[in-house]
C-alpha cells in the first residue's frame, strides 16, 4: 500500500484474510493524479500460478478414488444434515390454545375418513416455541387450495421456519395432502441430471422396475396372475404419464438453465448452485399438493427466474413461496402472508397490493395511538383521578387491538469518491481462459468503466460474468490484450467468495477497525457501530463473533467495510442473495446516489432497473457465446426479448 509520507515505512499488512488483502489501495484522498497501469498479457505459466494450478495431474484412477471419497464424504454429511434436522424438529413446541399439537404421524394413525378430502389448510390460534423464545403467538394460518402465496417478513423472524413446521407436519396439515418443500442441494452421485430428476417419483420408478421384472418373468415362465398384475401396473403407469416423464423432466431442466448436454451429465459433477436446481426441478416435476419453496431464486440466472415466473404462473395446485424478489413475487403470488408481531395476516393480491394496504393499516393504528398517548397525557397533567381512569380505560381496549408500529429501517451509504481522470478501467481486445478448463475462453472484450458508469452484466450461468469481474478487479490477468487501469483507483467488491474470507473469530467492530486503521472518522468504536447500524446489523451483534452470524448479517459487515474504503466503482457480484427487501431498497438507493461507477450482476430484475435507469449512463453487457457484447437499447427492453423467448418454451 501506498503512503503519502515516502520517508515512512509502510505498515505491514494483517495476517488475517479479508476481502481487501493485497488490493493495491492509496492511502489517501488527496492529490489523486490519473495515472495509468497497463497490464499485458499473462504467460501461461504465470497464468497457471496465478490460479494455484496443482503440478501433479492426477491419473483416471486417483481421480475415480478421489470421486469415490468425495461421493462418500457427501453422504455422510448428508446423513448427519438428517439427524441434526431429526433434532432441529423435537426442539419446536407447537401449541394451540393451552394443549401442544400431537405429532403428525400420531394423527395419521387416527382414521378419519372426512378428511380424506379436505384440501384446504386451516390452523387457529397457535403458538411456537423453540428455546424458550416465541416465534408465533396466537397465530392462525389459511392456506386454500389452487392459490400462490407469497410469505413476507423481516429475516431472521421465522418464514423459514414456518415452512419447515409445515414441512414437518408440526403445524396440522390433512394426512392426504403431499408437502414438498425445497432447501437443500440433492447429494451428487453417478445419476444424470435427468435420471435424479425423473427418479425422484419413487412410485413411478417401482411401478416401471415392477414391470420390467414382471415382463422378464413372463418370457420364461408365463402365469395368469402375473399377466393381471402386469396390465394393472400399466394401466397405473399410464395415469401417471409414464411415456412423458422424461420430456417433462428435460423440459423443467432447459428452462432452469440445463442444456442437453448438461442434462445428461453426472449429478456429482455439477457445482452446489446447480444441484440447488436440481432439487428445485424435482419438486416442480413432482407436483406436490403444497409446494414450499425458500428463497428459489438465489442459485438462477435472470433468464431462469423469468422462467420460473411463467412457470409457477400457471402452477395449479398450492404453493408458499419466501423471497426477497419484489419483482417475482409481483408476477407469481396472489396472497401474501405477513409474519407480522408473531402473527400471519394474509392479504389478496400480489405483493405490491400488501404493499400499499399495509401502510394503510400502519398509519391508521400509529394516529389511534398517538391520539390515546395524547389524551392519556392530558388527563395526568389536569390531576383528575377519575378522568385519567376513564382515559386509561379506554387505552387499554384500543391498544389490545393496536399499537404503535416499529418498522425496521435501514440505510446503505457509499461516500462520494474523489474525482478522477477517465479512463478508470479498460479491458482492450482482452481474452482470458483457464488452464484447466480448455472448454472455457473469453475473447474480444473491449470494455471500460469510468466515474457515474452503471453497467448490469447478464447472461446464463457459467458464461463467464464472475469470471469478467474478476479481470476488471485484476484477479486475474489477461492471456490476449491488455487492461488499463487508473493507479489511484479503489475498487469495491461484493460477492459470497468476500463474504466467506472475514475472519471469523473477530467480532465486526474490531474487524473493521483493523481493517480501516488510517479511515479519517473511523478510529471510534462508536463510529464503526453507527455505521453499522446503518447498514442494518442490530447493536447486540456488534460484539458477536462473524462465525456466529448470519449471511444477511455477514453481507452488511461487507458492505460496510466496503463503504469505509471510499471507493470510486463497486464490482457487485448477486449481492441481494442474503438481503431482505429493505436492506434490498436501502442498496438500491443508496446506488442510485453513488456518483463512482457501478458493476453489477444480479438475477433480481428490480435492482438492475433501478440502477441503471440513466439510459446515457447505463449499458447493458451480455456475457455469452465466449465474448461480451453490449446490448444496444434498455435493460426492460432486453427482458421482454428474454420473456418472449420464455414463453415460446413454456408453452411447448
Amino acid at each position: 500500500m501506498d503512503n503519502p509520507n515516502k520517508s515512512a515505512k509502510p505498515k505491514p499488512k494483517p495476517k488475517a484474510k479479508s476481502y481487501l488483502d493485497d488490493a493495491d489501495l492509496p492511502p489517501s484522498d488527496e492529490d489523486e493524479e490519473a495515472s495509468v497501469v497497463v497490464s499485458k498479457p499473462a504467460s501461461k505459466e504465470r497464468a497457471s500460478l496465478g490460479l494455484g494450478l496443482a503440478e501433479h495431474v492426477l491419473t483416471e484412477k486417483e481421480k475415480k478414488k478421489k470421486e469415490k471419497r468425495e461421493e462418500m464424504k457427501a453422504r455422510s454429511a448428508e446423513a448427519e444434515r438428517q439427524e441434526m434436522l431429526k433434532e432441529d424438529r423435537d426442539a419446536f413446541v407447537v401449541s394451540s390454545g393451552s394443549r401442544a399439537i400431537a405429532k403428525a404421524d400420531d394423527d395419521a394413525s387416527n382414521s378419519n375418513s372426512s378428511l380424506d378430502n379436505v384440501r384446504d389448510i386451516v390452523v387457529e390460534n397457535f403458538s411456537v416455541f423453540v428455546a424458550g423464545n416465541e416465534l408465533f403467538k396466537n397465530a392462525s394460518l389459511k392456506i386454500s387450495h389452487g392459490k400462490r402465496y407469497g410469505l413476507v417478513g423481516p429475516n431472521g423472524k421465522g418464514k423459514s421456519t414456518l415452512l419447515k413446521l409445515l414441512a414437518w407436519r408440526k403445524v396440522p396439515v390433512p394426512r392426504n395432502i403431499d408437502v414438498l418443500l425445497v432447501e437443500q442441494e440433492i447429494v451428487g452421485d453417478d445419476r444424470s441430471a435427468l435420471q435424479a430428476v425423473v427418479s425422484a417419483d419413487e412410485e413411478l420408478m417401482k411401478l416401471r422396475a415392477e414391470a420390467q421384472s414382471l415382463s422378464e418373468a413372463d418370457d420364461k415362465d408365463s402365469s395368469d396372475g402375473d399377466g393381471d398384475r402386469l396390465r394393472e401396473i400399466y394401466e397405473k403407469l399410464q395415469l401417471k404419464g409414464s411415456d412423458a416423464a422424461e420430456a417433462l423432466a428435460s423440459k423443467i431442466l432447459a428452462g432452469l438453465g440445463f442444456t442437453k448436454e448438461m442434462q445428461d451429465r453426472p449429478t456429482k459433477s455439477f457445482s452446489g448452485g446447480w444441484r440447488m436446481r436440481i432439487s428445485l426441478a424435482r419438486a416442480l416435476f413432482m407436483q406436490p399438493t403444497l409446494l414450499l419453496l425458500d428463497e428459489p431464486t438465489n442459485h438462477l440466472d435472470l433468464r431462469a427466474v423469468l422462467w420460473l415466473e411463467e412457470y409457477l404462473c400457471q402452477w395449479k395446485k398450492t404453493l408458499i413461496v419466501v423471497s426477497h424478489d419484489r419483482d417475482f413475487l409481483n408476477a407469481v403470488c396472489n396472497e401474501i402472508i405477513h409474519l407480522h408481531d408473531l402473527k400471519l395476516p394474509a392479504y389478496e393480491g400480489n405483493f405490491d397490493d400488501f404493499e400499499s394496504r399495509y401502510e394503510q393499516e400502519r398509519r391508521k393504528d400509529n394516529k389511534d395511538y398517538e391520539k390515546i398517548d395524547k389524551r392519556i397525557k392530558v388527563a395526568i397533567k389536569s390531576g383528575n383521578k377519575a378522568q385519567q381512569d376513564k382515559v386509561k380505560g379506554q387505552a387499554l381496549l384500543k391498544t389490545a387491538k393496536s399499537k404503535k408500529w416499529r418498522d425496521y429501517s435501514v440505510e446503505f451509504h457509499f461516500p462520494e469518491p474523489t474525482e478522477l481522470t477517465p479512463p478508470l478501467l479498460q479491458l482492450i481486445e482482452v481474452g482470458f481462459s483457464y488452464p484447466n478448463r480448455p472448454d472455457f475462453k473469453l475473447q474480444n472484450v473491449d470494455v471500460g468503466i469510468d466515474m457515474g458508469t452503471r453497467v448490469a452484466i447478464v447472461g446464463p450461468n457459467g458464461a463467464g460474468k464472475s469470471t469478467l469481474l474478476n479481470l476488471l478487479a485484476g484477479d486475474l490477468q489477461p492471456t490476449e490484450g491488455e487492461m488499463r487501469r487508473s493507479q489511484k483507483l479503489r475498487i469495491g467488491r461484493y460477492s459470497q467468495h468476500f463474504v466467506d474470507l472475514l475472519t471469523m473469530e473477530e467480532d465486526p467492530v474490531h474487524y473493521l477497525l483493523r481493517l480501516h486503521p488510517d479511515q479519517e472518522g473511523c478510529s471510534k468504536k462508536e463510529t464503526v457501530r453507527a455505521k453499522l447500524g446503518k447498514f442494518g446489523l442490530p447493536s447486540n451483534n456488534h460484539s458477536t463473533a462473524i462465525a456466529k452470524l448470519s449471511g444477511g448479517q455477514k453481507a452488511r459487515v461487507v458492505f460496510t467495510s466496503i463503504s469505509m474504503s471510499k471507493p470510486h466503482i463497486l464490482l457487485l457480484d448477486e449481492p441481494t442473495n442474503h438481503l431482505d427487501m429493505q436492506s434490498i431498497d436501502a442498496l438500491a438507493e443508496a446506488l442510485e446516489e453513488f456518483t463512482g461507477g457501478v458493476v453489477l450482476v444480479s438475477h433480481d430484475s428490480r435492482l438492475i432497473s433501478r440502477v441503471c435507469n440513466d439510459e446515457e449512463k447505463s449499458e447493458i453487457w451480455v456475457v455469452e457465446d465466449g465474448t461480451v457484447r453490449s446490448y444496444p437499447d434498455s435493460f426492460q427492453d432486453y427482458k421482454e426479448e428474454l420473456m418472449k423467448e420464455i414463453m415460446t418454451q413454456v408453452d411447448e
